[in-house]
């Protein structure tokens, strides 16, 4: 496993600016502006919550600020399942969509896990 030496060297910061990215141009025509701009603002809650956790540099804030990345992450899964029930994204993007949202959030639990069995 390669040292890990600044927030971009994580995978679980990787796929959070990638879902981030990915909803950005999924919206880019949602006219229901105000699930969109949520969406998009939950959505870029979790990369730059993995980020500025990691720029504290101290293992403490590192947790707290993945904490909050998961429940953004969290508030994003609702936020996509009420645009596939108000019709605004269709099922199949939902779904895959969810899919990516789950693993990113298995991937910040088990990040805090090691953090604080390793490190505290």
């Amino acid at each position: 496993m390669a040292k890990v030496e600044k927030f971009e060297d994580l995978l679980v910061w990787q796929k959070g600016l990638a879902q981030a990215i990915d909803l950005y141009k999924l919206l880019a025509d949602c006219r229901d502006y105000s699930l969109r701009d949520q969406m998009r603002r939950s959505a870029v809650s979790v990369p730059s919550n993995i980020a500025e956790g990691f720029e504290r540099h101290t293992n403490k804030e590192f947790i707290r600020f993945l904490r909050i990345a998961k429940g953004s992450n969290g508030e994003l899964r609702t936020q996509i399942h009420l645009a596939v029930g108000v019709n605004i994204l269709d099922s199949e993007t939902g779904n895959q969509l969810l899919s990516k949202s789950r693993i990113i959030s298995s991937m910040l639990q088990n990040l805090i896990k090691t953090r604080v069995e390793k490190f505290e």
